[in-house]
């Protein structure tokens, strides 16, 4: 069956709550403890009774004598009601031979033939419409006889009452004043979750701060910082879509204008040969354009995923070799000799498969595109497993980096002085590369390359399981 939320106004507070389920666990345990506990005085009492009935009944029967075959009571009517005196409650006697025949008396009982068969036995009872409590004594004497005392019992219900009052009520009240305490006291534990809420409820949705409610548990204060966790991820992520959004705006306007323009003046003039060139311009424009968005693109989803990368075990050397092979048809055309070393030996690194190939394509692309000097140019990707770790080297000949500006590189819309003439990218390949190898947990560091010439662009990566 589905389960439906209730409506707020039927909702109870969980101060409410936790007061209602503290207090019904409160009752149902002083139940029982007080049930037990009034069970048991009860009884006690109802012995203590019984013992001063039977009492009296010993005390007749200490008074009947046999003679002859007869059975008589010793006692004259008032020595009968000093015996069986009682300020509050009234007894009766009477005393049966072994014939059943009565044969003194005070009031008509009959004991019961269930209770006569054993010596002393006690039962409840009326006597003229009015409750008593019966005690049959049978004495085994030459001739035997028995002596059955009735006492009202006004007295045991009295001390009922007596019981009830002074023992129900008190814990009734008791029962009542820690309801009070207890709604206090979670009222009190409960106050930084009040705290929190007015807290929220008073934020702005762009203010993303910290929420610094002191907590008083260690629960409150896991839910201070979960909830302080969760601003801070929606934070990054905010501030990410930020940054995308104005990268977007910033920089796709300047090659769309361009397009316009080419577009513009082409319309403008009335020669094929005009035209020709002018969409030729256009091309290369877009493919800036779509090389541009697609590197925006891919910083907004690292950002995004900075919670959700899964490494694994992965073949560096296949990676690389695929790689590579995407790139073959562009070096050639460009006249780059492209190369790798490393690769006879299998090495695996714990990675990403997807970042590392955009890591590695990444550099790849800027050496090809800024690493080309005045000689051959050359570009090679080296594999080294060492001390735990895995090295990925993409190294060119090209006019290389200067020393202070190496560091500030893989930082976005940083260009090197190669990009800035060529009139090419955007400085955000090498920070692309740099914050995938931070989300697999590596690092990219930039140096110059062999002799001085070039950059060498390594990438650190943790080692992985040994291939099977």
């Amino acid at each position: 069956m589905p389960e439906f939320a209730a409506p707020e106004a039927k909702r109870r507070t969980l101060r409410s709550r936790l007061l209602w389920r503290v207090l019904v666990a409160l009752a149902i345990t002083w139940s029982i403890g007080s049930g037990a506990a009034f069970s048991l005085s009860w009884v006690l009492a109802g012995r203590a009774f019984d013992r001063a009935l039977l009492d009296d009944a010993y005390a007749i029967a200490g008074n009947v004598a046999g003679r002859d075959g007869t059975l008589t009571l010793n006692l004259s009517p008032r020595e009968i009601s000093s015996v069986l005196f009682d300020t509050e409650e009234k007894e009766y006697f009477a005393v049966h031979d072994a014939t059943g025949r009565m044969r003194a008396s005070n009031a008509d009982i009959v004991g019961s033939n269930a209770l006569v068969l054993d010596r002393t036995a006690f039962a409840d009872g009326y006597l003229a419409d009015v409750p008593v409590r019966i005690v049959v004594l049978r004495v085994e004497t030459k001739e035997p006889f028995t002596v059955v005392m009735a006492q009202t019992t006004r007295t045991r219900s009295k001390l009922l009452r007596g019981l009830l009052e002074r023992s129900l009520l008190p814990q009734l009240a008791l029962l009542l004043v820690l309801g009070v305490y207890l709604w206090r006291l979670i009222a009190r534990e409960l106050q930084p979750l009040g705290d929190l809420q007015r807290e929220l409820d008073r934020r702005h949705s762009s203010d993303l701060d910290p929420i610094g409610v002191a907590p008083i548990s260690r629960d409150v204060e896991k839910l201070r910082d979960a909830v302080n966790s969760l601003l801070a991820r929606v934070g990054q992520g905010v501030q990410a879509q930020r940054e995308f959004s104005g990268n977007v705006a910033h920089d796709l306007r300047t090659p769309l204008a361009g397009i316009r323009a080419l577009a513009e003046y082409g319309l403008a003039r009335g020669e094929p040969e005009v035209w020709r060139e002018q969409l030729q311009r256009i091309v290369q424009s877009e493919q800036k354009a779509s090389h541009l968005v697609d590197q925006l693109l891919a910083l907004a989803l690292a950002d995004e995923a900075r919670d959700s990368v899964k490494l694994e075990s992965v073949r560096i050397d296949e990676l690389v070799r695929r790689v590579l092979l995407s790139f073959v048809a562009r070096a050639d055309a460009v006249g780059v000799d492209l190369g790798a070393a490393g690769l006879d030996a299998p090495v695996s690194a714990e990675a990403s498969p997807v970042l590392l190939e955009g890591v590695l394509a990444n550099l790849v692309d800027n050496a090809l595109r800024y690493g080309r000097g005045a000689g051959p140019a050359t570009v090679t990707v080296e594999i080294e497993s060492r001390n735990g770790e895995v090295l990925i080297a993409v190294t060119d000949n090209g006019p290389g980096l200067a020393a202070e500006h190496r560091d500030s590189m893989t930082q976005r819309w940083t260009q090197g002085l190669a990009g800035v003439k060529l009139g090419a990218g955007a400085g955000l390949g090498l920070a692309i590369a740099s914050r995938y190898a931070e989300l697999m947990g590596g690092s990219l560091a930039l140096d110059a390359g062999p002799e001085g010439r070039g950059v060498r662009a390594v990438v650190r990566l943790r080692s992985g399981r040994a291939p099977i």
